[in-house]
């Protein structure tokens, strides 16, 4: 629902949460409350909320006549640096070289129902009875600029999005300097900063960090969201736990350089900002022209972490990824990489084929070195044609033996990238970002592709379109491995285009060739990859619903991994694998049902040399697979849970819960053995229905005690109990399969 009462208080609300904002005596938009919903609003409530006669110590006012009011204390939703207000501010332009201190005032607003979905930028979507819109036309009439601001709220979801544009139309051209997609303004709760950060090979490792009066940010300047940071943060309460305590979470819909920061003033006023990185950005806006920053998003629970968790999986599957891929089965992969890197023949694919299929595999992954000469990782990138010496029938020929083996092919492509060998290079040495100085960096033996060239974008579409058309392609892994040095763009420069535009432009070159495949193979499988997790975003989860997390499968380094991952993100969009051991990563030797039962938690994969197993270890594959099988829809859709407290380190236990259905896996998992253990400890399952009874794998138990007391955990061995031990030694796994088992009978005394 949306109130707007008198065109001064604007009201939007569902059953979780209310977002208010007003227009201040300035005539510009404040922002009043986001939080726990507070229903329609009373009349005498909607005075008490727009009213304003103090302000603080220290400040400078805003009017001549008016010794009230300042922008320094007030809650904005355009805050703009240097306007009575000091901190940082949300839009910046210039012309020529003259700050211009734009002054948004309100003109009108508008509501809508729905938000179409449109291939060409990604943004959240919404059918028109889900979701309920309020744009804000505001104008600087001196500067003649206008901004139109959208707002939308989601049926029965704690999700606000939010999405600007701006337009110049004056006759002299604008330069955007900074224009963040949102701004979020609260008192201090408390706040700790919780935000995903890392390395390759250690992504999204949950950080947190206390609020003091200051500045914190995390952001990429990389040309991709990046290994070391990620678009979603959050504003926790210190004393929120799993299941309680307020939290806020803030993500953007974007897969380029990103900003996220927070501001606390000098009165414990937190100003959390989320957009286009500043640094390295800008646009020229002529008369008549217009910027739309990437949409974002806010979320609100008062159910802590997993509240956040939940609510961001909700939002995300419903309104960001593909209607085609809400709630459709994803195949059980297996990927060639790890069992013969470059090493292979069209007669050891097709052997491997067989032998995954035989164990209930479902889609062939034909990863790097089909193309090209491409013997190691320093040829052939952008010729995506066969290699004829691999594929002598040709790449169709050997699709059609996939198939007709009852199982779906993908390929691996790294489009945004080409090597210095390759014929394309040859041919367009000005299709790459390069500098016209002599000194360049070269990473991994490969240039970037200028995706600011559409021209670019659309060779490298028609040269893969032969290669889904002629397979008749099931699935592409997308890769990107190296990210953006030197950032120079030869076609702009021929077009007079200012180079601060370029990271912007390349990003919306990627989109758009998601959108030229996607509209011409419209149920085509993309797993996104950036050398692993370097781009785990909503921009790229729009087209592809799943993301490959990290190139790190070692499944010790993917509990924090996910668990991280988890916080903004729905278990649907990973993609999983059961990878060799020694891991080919760090080099660490864990079992194989410690492995399988890491990667059944979303969709399932295997990438290991299937001809190294014994008889057993297969056996155990095919029985893995079925059990996932079974359970798939769970397993990939089912509402998430961490049951132990996030940050305990040697012990993580997830659960997957399906409410209709009243059933659950859970998942424990035990890094080191412990010297001398407790005889018994437990799983509190907060999210049981107490008045249900259910079958625990072999044993009988009430839901109110596992509500109140929990599963018990799996006996670890100890040195005199070998009878009883369920787990034994280092890394360590146990699932528990949780069913209804009957109604719970009422006592006499209920």
């Amino acid at each position: 629902m949306i109130e707007i009462i008198n065109d001064t208080l604007f009201h939007l609300y569902n059953e979780k949460i209310s977002y208010v904002m007003s227009i201040l005596p300035n005539q510009q938009l404040g922002h009043v409350y986001f939080g726990p919903s507070l229903g329609k609003l009373a009349s005498f409530d909607q005075s008490y909320l727009v009213k304003k006669e103090n302000k603080s110590a220290g400040t400078v006012k805003f009017f001549e006549t008016d010794n009230l009011f300042t922008l320094a204390d007030r809650f904005q939703e355009l805050p703009v640096y240097g306007t009575s207000d000091f901190r940082e501010g949300a839009v910046s332009i210039f012309e020529e070289a003259t700050p211009l201190y734009v002054d948004f005032k309100f003109i009108q607003a508008h509501c809508f129902q729905g938000k179409e979905r449109d291939l060409a930028q990604p943004a959240s979507f919404a059918k028109t009875d889900e979701s309920q819109s309020i744009v804000f036309e505001l104008a600087d009439t001196e500067r003649n600029l206008k901004m139109h601001i959208t707002y939308t709220i989601f049926n029965g979801l704690g999700t606000i999005t939010r999405k600007q544009k701006i337009i110049n139309l004056d006759a002299k051209p604008r330069k955007l300097e900074r224009l963040l997609s949102g701004v979020l303004e609260l008192r201090n709760q408390d706040f700790e900063l919780l935000h995903l950060s890392g390395a390759w090979l250690k992504e999204r490792h949950i950080k947190s960090t206390p609020l003091t009066q200051g500045t914190i940010s995390v952001g990429s300047l990389k040309g991709a969201s990046s290994h070391q940071h990620n678009p979603f943060v959050a504003l926790k309460e210190k004393c929120a736990t799993n299941d309680v305590g307020r939290v806020y979470g803030a993500n953007l819909i974007y897969s380029g350089n990103f900003l996220a920061q927070v501001e606390m003033d000098e009165w414990d006023n937190v100003r959390l900002m989320l957009g286009i990185h500043p640094e390295q950005f800008t646009w020229t806006l002529d008369q008549g022209a217009y910027f739309e920053a990437p949409e974002c998003l806010f979320t609100f629970t008062e159910n802590g972490l997993n509240g956040l968790s939940q609510e961001s999986a909700r939002f995300v599957e419903k309104h960001v990824i593909s209607p085609y891929w809400q709630k459709r089965d994803r195949p059980i992969v297996f990927n060639n990489w790890e069992a013969t890197y470059f090493d292979f023949d069209e007669e050891k694919l097709l052997a491997l084929a067989k032998e995954s299929h035989s164990l209930g595999m479902e889609c062939f992954v034909l990863d790097d070195g089909w193309f090209g000469k491409r013997n190691d990782d320093r040829s052939s990138l952008g010729d995506w044609i066969a290699d004829p010496l691999k594929f002598p029938q040709g790449i169709g020929r050997f699709a059609e033996k996939i198939h007709d083996i009852g199982m779906q092919l993908g390929i691996w492509f790294e489009p945004e990238m080409v090597s210095p060998d390759s014929q394309l290079y040859q041919a367009h040495p000005e299709w790459v970002v390069k500098h016209h100085y002599e000194r360049i960096s070269v990473g991994r033996g490969q240039y970037v592709l200028d995706f600011a060239n559409p021209a670019v974008v659309d060779g490298i579409f028609h040269a893969m379109k032969k290669i889904i058309a002629e397979t008749k392609l099931d699935y592409i892994k997308w890769d990107m491995n190296r990210n953006i040095t030197e950032a120079y763009s030869p076609y702009l420069a021929e077009q007079g285009i200012a180079q601060t535009e370029f990271y912007h432009r390349y990003i919306l070159g990627v989109y758009a060739l998601y959108q030229k495949i996607l509209a011409e193979f419209p149920t085509l499988l993309i797993e996104g990859c950036a050398g692993g997790g370097g781009r785990y975003d909503l921009g790229i989860l729009f087209y592809s619903p799943q993301i490959w997390p990290s190139d790190d499968s070692d499944a010790v380094e993917r509990l924090s991994i996910q668990t991280g991952t988890l916080l903004g993100y729905p278990l649907s969009s990973f993609s999983n694998h059961v990878s060799a051991t020694p891991n080919h990563q760090v080099g660490r030797i864990t079992s194989l049902t410690f492995r399988q039962n890491v990667a059944m938690f979303g969709p399932l994969g295997y990438e290991l040399d299937l001809f190294n197993l014994t008889s057993e270890e297969k056996q155990a594959i095919q029985t893995q697979i079925a059990f996932y099988k079974q359970h798939r829809q769970l397993l990939t859709f089912g509402i998430f849970y961490q049951v132990q407290p996030i940050g305990q380190g040697n012990e993580v236990a997830w659960a997957v819960y399906d409410p209709q259905q009243e059933k659950a896996l859970i998942g424990f998992f035990r890094v080191l053995a412990q010297a001398n253990p407790t005889a018994e400890a437990f799983l509190p399952l907060r999210f049981i229905d107490p008045t249900q009874v259910y079958q625990a794998n072999d044993e009988k138990v009430s839901g109110q005690i596992l509500k109140q007391i929990g599963l018990r955990k799996p006996y670890q061995f100890n040195g005199v109990n070998p009878g009883t031990a369920q787990v034994t030694g280092d890394f360590q796994s146990y699932v528990y399969h949780l069913q209804l088992a009957e109604k719970k009978e009422q006592t006499d005394d209920e």
